[in-house]
């Protein structure tokens, strides 16, 4: 037996997993206590590493039509469906989506582009806008950069409102924070304060200080009314760098917190002490996730959240919301022009891009809709829609009529089923990993990479390998070689390094290799050797522990890219949804509204055929108040019709005191009931898809985000 260290790929969270190997097979999986970052903290997850990668039911070779094939054959498949389709309708009818796994790879941070830029469709889709794109929107209007997204500094804040946010089960998100649960009780060990807003008592909510119940999708009134405190009780601090104040003034004026206390639920006084609070504190920082970006008006209440940040005095400094540096990139101060949505529009619903795609709630109108450009082929990657997605009922219908579908997929899930050819990478232990996405994210600068654990099968293709193949033939080329991909793409990464330095680069795989010259010529790196102390692939190879490089440090100005190089407070297209908001102060509201939730042993869909994570009692249940329960005639353990505009479904009552009352919670990823899939443990325990409720046509307007939370539905025993 031996030991390897790599990082964890199952979540944002990037912890150091300390792994016992024998007969090439991942026997034991425990937290890496000499980790820079993760100090030995492992959740459930991480801790069934071997068990995924071991799971009986992940595709080992190709399918085509269900069949195992060989995987010259399965491409020549791909060759033979996706060609005919690109050469007669064209590059638009052809769609690509994209799961949250790619997030965890380096073929995800490193190839997706170059296929997405090959393809030359504009129909592109993924999770992000069934999850965050509220965020980088709302960053991107104000900082210039979508990716530019400041995270709460745990590490020294004194305070600490979250909104929406349960990381004591998700790990965090948007703010990649090992055991953030620790951190957390760090805060209040220190003296300082932690409250949280939410209309459930999560385990996190159990845990803070204070916790305050909200109605869903109200968290943006909530906000404005603390604006409007800071304002009118003379409390904001502005930096010299922040531009556009006085519109966000006037529009704070509309929203006093006498005015929204009925809306969101929280009285007046209460929003007003919160302000004084915030205002007050040494440091403060206010954080909000998923349950901030999937409602209504999800880019303004993440607008908000950065605002009060920026009106308190808290962004850009210790122990307030701070703008990590990962090492891949350089942080160098560049001339910025902006951010700007609606590039181009959807064909069908005319919805605006955001960030290079469109918005995933519409992805079944372009296939059903006939017409010029009508979608007719779909590629998915590391995706299951079929459940994540709005409206997933429609959409799955939608699939079985597409002329041509492949997936690259290690199992055959809701989605992958309909495709006519499924492509299985190889294991995450047989593939190097660095986190690009989250070491972005990282409430603490550090570096780390995971080599390989075990060796590569040479039976199956790398992830890397399989896209370039891909990318060769949506361009009508000899798909063959998949080197020709890999050498161009290192041809582009060395164009702005000195030919005699190329030499320099080191790395046993293209992966390793791209990720050598970003860490060279990023801001902590060698330099192709002016630095001599600087980071580069071999370095990160020697220190299996990853590499502390200090606590977040102010990044203002060479961090924006607004074209004015200041943080623009408010643009006119958040004003306007402002204005938006203010209009529904007066909206009727009244009925049971859903929302979801998460288990600390579940990660969206992908983790349900893992035994160790599904065992126990069941999880996929419909929590209801006791109030309402009572009201409708429904004891626990009830089966209860649940109806929205989209569909409907039928669930097991949990009756607890943990969601107030109206509010009805659900967690999604379930509904692992449909025929065709080979996921045997998950399906022994199907649960419902919550999605099945959600309304595609409705979305928030600036983002294209699918509003997943305060579904209005009505209930009856079933």
């Amino acid at each position: 037996m031996r030991t390897a260290y790599r990082t964890c790929p199952l979540c944002e969270a990037a912890c150091g997993l300390e792994l016992t190997i024998d007969a090439d097979r991942v026997v034991a999986a425990r937290g890496d206590r000499e980790h820079v970052f993760s100090h030995g903290f492992v959740c459930p997850k991480g801790a069934t590493f071997g068990q995924l990668t071991d799971d009986p039911d992940r595709l080992r070779r190709p399918l085509v039509k269900g069949v195992e094939v060989s995987w010259a054959e399965a491409f020549a498949a791909v060759r033979a469906g996706l060609r005919p389709i690109i050469e007669r309708y064209g590059a638009q009818a052809v769609a690509l989506y994209l799961g949250n796994p790619n997030a965890h790879t380096m073929s995800g941070g490193l190839y997706v582009t170059p296929l997405i830029r090959s393809l030359g469709s504009r129909n592109v889709y993924s999770a992000s806008t069934v999850d965050q794109m509220p965020k980088h929107v709302s960053c991107g209007y104000l900082f210039g950069n979508p990716l530019t997204i400041p995270v709460p500094d745990l590490d020294r804040t004194d305070f600490l409102l979250m909104l929406g946010a349960n990381p004591w089960e998700s790990n965090g998100s948007l703010a990649t924070a090992a055991d953030f649960p620790g951190r957390l009780k760090a805060i209040q060990a220190r003296g300082g304060r932690f409250v949280v807003v939410d209309p459930r008592r999560t385990r996190t909510a159990e845990h803070a200080d204070e916790h305050l119940w909200i109605r869903p999708g109200t968290d943006a009134y909530l906000l404005f009314g603390i604006v409007h405190t800071l304002f009118a009780e003379d409390l904001a601090t502005i930096p010299e760098y922040v531009s556009r104040v006085e519109p966000v003034r006037e529009l704070a004026a509309g929203f006093p917190p006498e005015r929204v206390a009925d809306v969101c639920g929280i009285p007046a006084e209460r929003i007003r002490g919160l302000a004084r609070e915030l205002a007050a504190a040494p440091t403060a920082a206010v954080y909000g996730r998923i349950g901030t970006c999937t409602v209504e008006f999800g880019t303004v209440t993440s607008w908000l959240i950065d605002v009060v940040n920026i009106l308190t005095g808290n962004l850009d400094r210790p122990g307030g919301v701070m703008f990590p540096l990962a090492p891949h990139l350089s942080g160098a101060a560049k001339p910025g022009k902006g951010f700007r949505t609606g590039r181009w529009h959807s064909r069908v619903r005319g919805l605006p891009e955001v960030k290079g795609e469109l918005p995933v709630a519409t992805l079944a109108d372009e296939i059903e809709t006939p017409g010029d450009e009508q979608v007719r082929a779909l590629i998915t990657i590391a995706g299951n829609p079929v459940l994540s997605t709005p409206n997933s009922g429609r959409l799955d219908r939608a699939l079985s009529g597409l002329d041509f579908m492949v997936s690259v997929d290690p199992y055959l899930n809701e989605t992958t089923r309909h495709a006519d050819v499924v492509l299985p990478p190889t294991d995450s232990v047989r593939k190097g990993h660095y986190d690009f996405s989250f070491l972005a994210l990282s409430v603490r600068n550090f570096a780390a990479y995971s080599p390989p654990v075990l060796p590569p099968d040479p039976a199956v293709p790398d992830e890397c390998d399989i896209l370039a193949r891909l990318m060769l033939i949506v361009l009508g080329q000899d798909d063959s070689d998949p080197a020709v991909v890999h050498d161009e793409l290192m041809r582009q990464a060395l164009r702005r390094v000195p030919e005699d330095r190329h030499g320099l680069v080191t790395g046993d795989h293209p992966a390793e290799r791209l990720l050598d010259v970003a860490l060279r010529a990023g801001a902590y790196g060698d330099g192709f050797g002016e630095n001599p102390d600087g980071l580069t692939l071999d370095r990160l190879k020697a220190a299996p522990h990853g590499i502390d490089l200090g606590p977040l440090r102010p990044r203002i100005p060479a961090a924006l890219r607004t074209a004015s190089g200041t943080v623009e407070l408010c643009v006119p297209e958040l004003a306007a949804e402002a204005e938006r908001l203010r209009d529904a102060l007066d909206r009727e509201r009244g009925g049971m509204v859903l929302v979801g939730r998460r288990h600390l042993r579940s990660n969206n869909s992908w983790m349900h055929n893992v035994p160790a994570l599904v065992k126990g009692r069941d999880r996929c249940t419909l929590q209801i108040h006791p109030a309402d329960a009572e009201r409708l005639a429904v004891a626990d353990g009830d089966a209860v019709q649940v109806t929205s505009r989209a569909g409907g479904l039928v669930a097991r009552a949990e009756v607890t005191d943990r969601v107030m009352p109206g509010v009805v919670s659900l967690p999604h990823g379930w509904g692992h009931d449909l025929p065709g899939t080979r996921m045997a443990v998950a399906a022994e325990r199907p649960g419902v898809n919550s999605n099945l409720l959600t309304d595609e046509l409705v979305i928030d307007p600036l983002s294209g985000n699918s509003v997943l939370n305060g579904i209005p539905v009505e209930l009856k025993p079933a």
